[in-house]
């Protein structure tokens, strides 16, 4: 939720959200709506339930360690997997058909109501889990958006989604980082077979990640990354165990992290990056029109057409281009609508920041004021807390503006990461719907509540891309009852950024399912959005991660829909906190369970 959370990790929620679903699985109608806590029932169904889920959740999560580590769970940090292997992928299949058929054997009709919506998610996620079988995505294991490596590097530090503070936590990422040799050569062979079966990444993206690669390698294990831990030992840590961590941390890194490095980015640069093919989208590949209709399907929780999404996005880019009509003088603008966002991306006074220490500022102010404004649109929020940090230099170049969640055990906040690769490049008009999107009320207010709910952990800890981004998009529209849009050119930054969600519509749907081009995707939204440099490095991950971004706008339209239904419906009697204590209260939910629990809940009002 990576993730998206930060999307650029293989966290369970995002790895969820990134596995295609099968179109025909119809959901159950939602039986649940403001849960009762505690969960209490001890029927032979309800037990039988809780078993599969919980062995479900584990399975998944060892499969997928990374992704649990992502998510705020911290129990498998010792871990890596590996996920890519193909007999541990047959087998990981053969777990999701075993738990299907389970899930399937008990009577739904027995079940009570909270326990009916655990049935009907853990249905639909095993279904869309079994539909990814078909699709050889494990022969694609690296991309710049996302990679083993990356991920583990960008944890050293300790402040990511992996705590390195104790002891047990120096082993436990020692351990991880012991296996990634491993994953290296797997990830090796794999790409090798993927050559020989025309399956590989677009050779752009690739030429984009090298430069990772290369970066994480080191002359000496004292220049690592990886070496980062030893350098910041906590002076608590006993002499014994200074010295121990100390040598184990050198040893593996010089023995076989360093080899396994230089082995992966000479294979990337020698082999692969001459291999790959020239051509863009999904569609490109074998059997690739259904892979991406699955990816669509999964990443929107609904059964639309790469069509009739290029068809929505473009119809939104008119709508939003035709606020920018008035918008436009208020700004000093008076040329073409659609020339606003170029006009505004050369003005100087929009970019006014020398040091990342004044970004930084900036958030923390609005942090501030929001904890004023948003008690008067929720009261359901989060126990856990905010922080505001700067992307790890790592992976600046490639990394977009995230969230990671809490840890489960209160041990860590969420995190809000600005990336600040250039202080006097960074853009002031986006910076307001930029937070209430990844800071709060946006994805802290869904995934750090999510936590702390009375969920199963495949709920918890689990997700999909339509609720969890949409929930966020939506969350930025806020921002005008909040008198956070007077300002006109922080205006102008929220409908650019609903503008850029519309233009995914249209460039995602159009590389992988219309045979556009990296270069026909890269103008369009250059022309449409003003954007230069950004328009490579978000056409190259829409190339990465097929249809992920399709999710933000369709989700939020549902949402803004149902809102729209509630009040129409409720007229006086519709109360905008409990419409979101009712869209938040169970988590993440497909969006067919989300719209179900909304209807309920306008009758019961009625």
């Amino acid at each position: 939720m990576k993730c998206t959370t930060r999307i650029a990790t293989a966290s369970l929620a995002v790895a969820l959200a990134f596995i295609p679903l099968s179109n025909t699985f119809a959901l159950p109608l939602a039986d649940a709506a403001n849960r009762p806590v505690p969960r209490v029932s001890a029927t032979p169904a309800h037990q039988a339930l809780q078993a599969i889920a919980t062995e479900y959740y584990d399975a998944v999560a060892r499969f997928e360690p990374i992704g649990a580590t992502e998510n705020g769970d911290n129990r498998y940090d010792a871990q890596l997997g590996l996920s890519i292997s193909p007999g541990k992928r047959a087998l990981q299949f053969k777990l999701y058909r075993d738990f299907a058929k389970r899930v399937k054997a008990i009577k739904r009709e027995v079940l009570n109501a909270e326990d009916r919506l655990d049935y009907d998610i853990l249905r639909y996620e095993l279904r869309r889990l079994i539909a990814m079988e078909r699709f050889p995505e494990h022969l694609l294991p690296i991309n710049q958006m996302d990679s083993v490596p990356v991920t583990l590097a960008n944890y050293a530090g300790g402040q990511a989604s992996q705590p390195i503070g104790t002891v047990t936590q120096y082993d436990a990422y020692l351990s991880r980082i012991s296996q990634m040799p491993a994953w290296i050569d797997q990830a090796i062979a794999n790409m090798r077979d993927g050559i020989k079966k025309g399956i590989t990444q677009p050779k752009a993206i690739m030429i984009s990640a090298l430069p990772q690669y290369k970066k994480l390698l080191s002359d000496t294990p004292e220049q690592s990354i990886y070496y980062t831990p030893i350098k910041n030992l906590p002076a608590s840590f006993s002499a014994a165990d200074k010295a121990r961590l100390t040598e184990a941390y050198r040893k593996q890194i010089a023995e076989q992290i360093m080899p396994a490095l230089g082995r992966l980015a000479a294979f990337v640069e020698k082999d692969y990056i001459p291999a790959c093919r020239t051509s863009t989208g999904l569609g490109a590949l074998p059997d690739g029109a259904a892979w991406y209709q699955a990816r669509v399907a999964n990443a929107t929780t609904t059964s639309l057409k790469p069509d009739e999404i290029h068809a929505i996005g473009l119809r939104e880019v008119a709508r939003i281009q035709s606020q920018f009509e008035v918008l436009g003088p208020k700004l000093g603008y008076n040329g073409p609508a659609a020339g606003l966002p170029v006009w505004v991306a050369a003005q100087p006074k929009f970019r006014p920041f020398k040091t990342e220490q004044e970004v930084q500022a900036v958030y923390h102010k609005l942090n501030d004021v929001l904890d004023t404004k948003l008690p008067l649109m929720f009261t359901l929020v989060p126990k856990a807390k905010l922080d505001l940090r700067l992307e790890p230099e790592l992976s600046r170049d490639t990394a977009s503006d995230h969230y990671t969640a809490p840890a489960i055990d209160g041990s860590r906040p969420g995190v809000f990461w600005s990336v600040v690769t250039d202080p006097t490049k960074y853009g002031s008009t986006g910076m307001t719907t930029l937070f209430l999107h990844e800071g709060k009320p946006g994805h802290h207010f869904h995934i750090a509540l999510m936590q702390e709910l009375n969920l199963p952990d495949f709920r918890k800890f689990g997700g999909n891309n339509a609720f969890t981004e949409g929930w966020a998009l939506y969350s930025e529209t806020l921002g005008k009852e909040m008198g956070l849009f007077d300002d006109p050119a922080q205006y102008f930054g929220h409908l650019n950024d609903e503008l850029l969600r519309a233009t995914r519509l249209v460039v995602d749907t159009g590389m992988h399912a219309k045979g556009w081009t990296r270069e026909q995707s890269i103008k369009y939204m250059r022309e449409t959005l003003g954007y230069d440099e950004v328009a490579k490095s978000e056409t190259e991950r829409y190339m990465a991660w097929p249809a992920q971004a399709l999710g933000y706008k369709i989700g939020s339209l549902k949402i803004v829909e149902l809102r729209h239904r509630a009040e129409e419906a409720l007229g006086e009697r519709f109360s905008l906190p409990k419409f979101h204590e009712v869209v938040l209260s169970d988590g993440t939910l497909p969006l067919a369970l989300l719209e179900e629990k909304v209807d309920r809940w306008i009758a019961q009002q009625q």
